[in-house]
């Protein structure tokens, strides 16, 4: 057994600290010894990359589970000790995780992920007032579409097709996200517990 802090944690729980836990661990040490506590998280970062169940290997599911999953993830475990008490955390999900669309397996696995995770860590927040919710955006106009390795052709081609699928008849805007995690930031949202929040026009509900 090894001691951490008050408590006593079996020897398999003992913190290894490498790669995507220590960088996390990097950020929550620079805002403590800043002084800075924190009343809301939006955990934005991730990746989107596509390939058949065929074409996918080991190597794009470790890219995408060890940014979109092991990185929120351990980066909530830094970043939990600064939180203030009601503090919320807002997640990017992706309406991927409830639609069958080809190609995106891993991708939509990830998100679902972090739905579930959503739902886990505000039971165990919440005794310190802590929510953690999710916003999943479905198509929305930002410079992703552009790292999707498609020529101006087939990016126009792709970006219709979505279109076509979308209710609304358009892309979503950033701002219309940025809104909706504001509000679950906020003391307005305080009933707003482990949900999900879907910003897609419509296209993964109608």
């Amino acid at each position: 057994m090894v001691r951490h802090g008050d408590r006593m944690r079996p020897s398999w729980l003992q913190r290894r600290e490498t790669g995507t836990a220590a960088a996390a661990r990097e950020l929550a040490n620079a805002l403590e010894a800043a002084g800075i506590r924190l009343d809301a998280v939006f955990v934005n970062a991730g990746v989107a990359k596509f390939a058949s169940l065929a074409e996918a290997d080991e190597a794009l599911w470790d890219l995408i589970f060890d940014s979109n999953v092991k990185g929120v993830f351990f980066q909530l475990q830094a970043l939990a000790p600064l939180l203030n008490q009601g503090a919320s955390i807002v997640l990017n999900g992706s309406i991927n995780a409830h639609i069958g669309m080809p190609n995106t397996a891993i991708y939509g696995a990830s998100k679902a992920a972090l739905i579930s995770l959503a739902k886990t860590l505000s039971a165990e927040l919440l005794p310190r007032g802590i929510r953690v919710n999710v916003v999943s955006p479905g198509p929305v106009t930002t410079p992703l579409y552009g790292k999707l390795g498609l020529d101006s052709d087939q990016l126009a081609a792709a970006a219709e097709s979505i279109r076509a699928q979308v209710p609304a008849g358009r892309f979503g805007e950033p701002k219309e996200v940025a809104a909706t995690v504001l509000h679950l930031a906020s003391s307005e949202s305080a009933f707003i517990v482990g949900t999900e929040i879907v910003i897609d026009g419509g296209m993964s509900q109608l």
